[in-house]
């Protein structure tokens, strides 16, 4: 297993087309969702991957600078045929400790699926928010205090 982060202009166009396949599939066909996947934060942000040794990509999140000024990641995702191997913590780990570095152990605010709450909970994370839907779905709002 390996672990790349790379940003945009870093990716090959395979490489990108990889990885917006697999958020499609699970954002906007396996959750029925559909929103505006390719967004603006797509061109800064620091793509986080891990790869099997058959170069299949095993999970994802991109990490960025929200324009409000908040560190932040999202776009967690697991495909379906790796998500009973129990990535998605090992993932999640690699991501706080790779934000961490890239913003210096800056607070890292994100928008968790509500479902998702005792997860993030126990990696560290408080709930900030009530419930809301975005897109549709529920979120809330949790953040991990700096490393300090």
């Amino acid at each position: 297993m390996k672990i790349v982060v790379k940003t945009l202009d870093e990716m090959t166009a395979v490489e990108w087309c990889r990885l917006i396949e697999e958020r499609v599939k699970v954002f906007v066909v396996e959750q029925d969702c559909p929103y505006q996947e390719v967004d603006s934060y797509d061109y800064h942000a620091h793509h986080l991957t891990l790869w099997d040794d058959d170069g299949e990509m095993v999970c994802y999140t991109r990490i960025y600078r929200r324009q409000d000024g908040k560190v932040t990641f999202g776009r967690v995702l697991v495909p379906m045929q790796y998500r009973k191997h129990h990535y998605g913590r090992y993932l999640v780990e690699q991501t706080i400790a790779t934000t961490h570095r890239i913003f210096n152990g800056e607070l890292i605010q994100i928008q968790a699926q509500a479902y998702l709450k005792k997860f993030y909970g126990s990696l560290g994370f408080q709930a900030v928010s009530d419930v809301y839907l975005e897109d549709g779905i529920p979120h809330l709002d949790m953040v991990l205090k700096s490393e300090d």
